[in-house]
C-alpha cells in the first residue's frame, strides 16, 4: 500500500497560523497508528483565512481541510481524513473552492501545488519550458516577445518590461547586471514574498530569460531581511538550479552564462525605489539618486542594469512558454495580462487573487474578500500600498487598470488592497501617511524630508478646529510641493492618501459642507 500525499504549508503565513505544529501533530498521530503518509510542505494556495490549509491527495484531486490545529488531527484521522472523508473541516475539492475556481492564475499557476525546492516538481508542472525555448532565441526576438506580450513592471510604476530590457540590451559594457527587487514592504502585500518562498524556480527563469536577452552575466535578488525564510528557500534553490546547469557558466548547455546571488536587505522603505536600492546593494546608505542618469544606462556599479520586481521577472516564464499573445489576451486596454491582488485588512476572505486586468474592486471585496471580517460596511479601500489612494465605494466599479486609476487619481501600485470597515477614521489615516514618509524618508530632498513633517503638524491642526478651511488650504499647497519637488515615489505619492482621505471623507477632517467647498 502506497503512502497518502498529505500537503502541510510551509509559506510564512501558514508557519504564523501554526502549520509546523500541525506537521508535527499529523506525523506523530499517524506514526501511532500505523498509517503511511508522504508530508509534503508546499507553498500556500493564498487561501490564508483557511491557514494551515491540510490537503490530501485522492482520486478526485486535492481535498482541503482548513484551518486545521494540532488539536483537530485526532479527530481528522478518526474521519478518514486520509481518503477524503467528511469534516466540519472539510472543504472539498481545493480547485472547486470558489476563491481559486474563480481566478485566472498564469504566474501563481503552481503555487501552493508543488514542494516549492523540488526541481523535479517544477519541472513536472511546466517549468523550464520558458528558459528551454529562450536558450534557443536571439536577443532581438526575445525582446520581440516581452515587448509584444504587453508586460508592465508590476512593482507600480508599470513601465514597459520590454522598453527597459530593449534599452540595457543595446549598450555595450563589459558587465551588465539584472537586478531583482525583492524589498516588498507595502503594506498588505505578499505576493513578491509567496513567491520567493512558494516558487523561486520560476523567479529563477524569469531573471535567467532576461539576463540571456540583454547580455548579462551576473544577477542579484534583494531580499528585505524581514523575509528570513524566503532569502533561506531563494538561497537553497539558486544553489540547486546551478547546481542543475539551470544557472552558472553554460545555462541549459549553452553559451550563455548567468550567476544569481542574494542580497538581504536591512529593512528600509525607501530602499523598495530602485536608485536606494542599488546604493545599498553596492555597501552604501539606501539613498535615492537624481535621475538621469537612468539606472538602464548607469545602474548597479554605474553599469547597465535591467532593474525589475518579483512579480515582473516571474511573469516572463509563462510568456515565453506560452507566447507573447497568449499573455496579451488577458487583461484590457494597455494593460495586458494578470495581476496578483492581494487582500488584507478588515476583510472576511483575506488572500491572494490573480486575475486579468478589468475587473472591479467591488467583485474583489465581496465576490472574493466576503465583505469585512468585523461583518460591518465597508468605508474605504487603500489600493496600491501605503503611498496609495483611499478609494471610496462611488469608484469601486471603475475597471482595475493602470490608466482607469490614474484617470481617478488613484494607483495600482503593486495589487496590495487594505479594506476599512466604517469605523475607520480618515483623518488619523491621512496623519499616518504623512508620518509614516517623515519615518521612512532617506533624507535626501526637502519636499518629502520637510514636507512629510510639515504634514503631520497641520493636519493635526485641523483636527484641532483652529481656523481650519486657511489649514486645509495650507495642506493642499504642501501636497502640491510634495508632488511637484521630490525625488522619487516617496515623498511624490504621500499626498495620494492624505487627499483622498480629504477629499471623500472631509466629514473626518471636521469639514462642513460648505467648509469642504471654501477649502
Amino acid at each position: 500500500m502506497s503512502a497518502v500525499k498529505v500537503f502541510v504549508p510551509c509559506d510564512s503565513a501558514a508557519l504564523a497560523a501554526g502549520a509546523n505544529e500541525v506537521a508535527a501533530a499529523l506525523l506523530n498521530e499517524c506514526a501511532r497508528r500505523g498509517l503511511a503518509i508522504d508530508l509534503v510542505r508546499n507553498g500556500s494556495r493564498g487561501l490564508f483565512w483557511l491557514e494551515p490549509l491540510v490537503e490530501v491527495g485522492t482520486a478526485l484531486g486535492r481535498v482541503a481541510y482548513g484551518p486545521v490545529t494540532p488539536e483537530d488531527v485526532v479527530s481528522l484521522l478518526d474521519a478518514g481524513l486520509l481518503d477524503g472523508g467528511e469534516h466540519a473541516l472539510r472543504h472539498g475539492i481545493t480547485e472547486q473552492i470558489p476563491f481559486l475556481a474563480l481566478q485566472e492564475r498564469l504566474t501563481f499557476r503552481r503555487m501552493g501545488i508543488t514542494d516549492p525546492l523540488s526541481l523535479a516538481d517544477y519541472e513536472a508542472h511546466d517549468g523550464w519550458q520558458g528558459l528551454k525555448r529562450a536558450v534557443g532565441m536571439g536577443s532581438a526576438d526575445l525582446l520581440h516577445e516581452v515587448t509584444h506580450s504587453g508586460l508592465r513592471g508590476r512593482g507600480g510604476a508599470a513601465f514597459p518590461a520590454g522598453i527597459k530590457w530593449k534599452t540595457v540590451a543595446g549598450l555595450q559594457a563589459a558587465q551588465k547586471y539584472v537586478v531583482c527587487n525583492a524589498d516588498e514592504g507595502d503594506s498588505g502585500t505578499y505576493s513578491d514574498r509567496m513567491t520567493l518562498e512558494g516558487d523561486p524556480f520560476m523567479l529563477i527563469e524569469g531573471m535567467a530569460i532576461a539576463a540571456m536577452t540583454v547580455g548579462a552575466t551576473e544577477g542579484y535578488i534583494y531580499i528585505r531581511s524581514e523575509y528570513p525564510h524566503a532569502v533561506a528557500t531563494m538561497t537553497r534553490a539558486i544553489a540547486l538550479a546551478t547546481e542543475a546547469g539551470f544557472l552558472g557558466d553554460r545555462v541549459l548547455g549553452s553559451e550563455h552564462i548567468f550567476h544569481l546571488h542574494v542580497r538581504k536587505a536591512a529593512g528600509s522603505y525607501v530602499c523598495g525605489e530602485e536608485t536606494a536600492m542599488l546604493e545599498s546593494l553596492e555597501g552604501k546608505r539606501g539613498i535615492v539618486r537624481a535621475k538621469p542618469p537612468l539606472p538602464a544606462i548607469e545602474g548597479l556599479f554605474g553599469l547597465p542594469t535591467v532593474i525589475n520586481n518579483v512579480i515582473t521577472f516571474a511573469s516572463v516564464p509563462v510568456i515565453l512558454a506560452r507566447g507573447a499573445q497568449f499573455y496579451r489576451d488577458y487583461g484590457m486596454g494597455r494593460s495586458h495580462g494578470t495581476l496578483p491582488f492581494q487582500l488584507a485588512g478588515n476583510v472576511k476572505q483575506g488572500g491572494l487573487v490573480e486575475k486579468a486586468f478589468g475587473l472591479t474592486l467591488r467583485e474583489l471585496l465581496y465576490g472574493f474578500g466576503g465583505g469585512t471580517r468585523s461583518g460591518r460596511p465597508i468605508k474605504a479601500v487603500q489600493v496600491g500600498g501605503p503611498l496609495g489612494a483611499y478609494v471610496p465605494e462611488s469608484q469601486w466599479d471603475v475597471p482595475l487598470d493602470y490608466e482607469a486609476y490614474a484617470a481617478i487619481g488613484a494607483v495600482l501600485g503593486h495589487g496590495g488592497i487594505v479594506v476599512h470597515d466604517d469605523t475607520a477614521d480618515m483623518a488619523g489615516l491621512a496623519r499616518y501617511a504623512m508620518e509614516f514618509c517623515a519615518i521612512e524618508s532617506c533624507g535626501k530632498c526637502t519636499p518629502c524630508r520637510i514636507g512629510s513633517t510639515r504634514g503631520v503638524e497641520v493636519i493635526d491642526r485641523i483636527a484641532g478646529g483652529a481656523n481650519r478651511e486657511q489649514q486645509v488650504i495650507l495642506l493642499r499647497d504642501l501636497c502640491e510641493t510634495m508632488v511637484g519637488g521630490s525625488l522619487c515615489a516617496m515623498g511624490s505619492m504621500t499626498p495620494l492618501p492624505v487627499l483622498s482621505a480629504l477629499d471623500h471623507y472631509p466629514e473626518d477632517f471636521g469639514l462642513t459642507a460648505a467648509d469642504h467647498q471654501a477649502a
